[in-house]
């Protein structure tokens, strides 16, 4: 909820699917992706839902758990704070 008025209005479209305990963006790199790598992986998901991809994602979110793979960013427990988009696509 905190990072909802820092969106760009692309980005909000990624409320436009209900949240699920997974996604695109977790199994393409999880969080060793930057912010804007993933508002475009969440993205295309909402452009190419469905119940095939939605398969795919459960299983390679199985491998990735066994693997370990994609924890955490460099120097970060996680992943960094959001702080926003520049219009130009830039980082904020």
């Amino acid at each position: 909820m905190q990072y909802l008025p820092l969106y760009t209005p692309e980005q909000i479209r990624r409320h436009e699917v209900k949240p699920g305990i997974t996604g695109w963006a977790q199994v393409n790199g999880r969080n060793t992706l930057g912010w804007e790598d993933k508002f475009a992986l969440d993205l295309w998901y909402v452009w190419n839902t469905s119940r095939s991809l939605d398969t795919k994602i459960l299983l390679l979110t199985l491998k990735k758990v066994f693997l370990r793979e994609g924890i955490s960013q460099d120097g970060q427990a996680t992943v960094e704070y959001f702080r926003g988009s520049r219009s130009d696509g830039e980082k904020a």
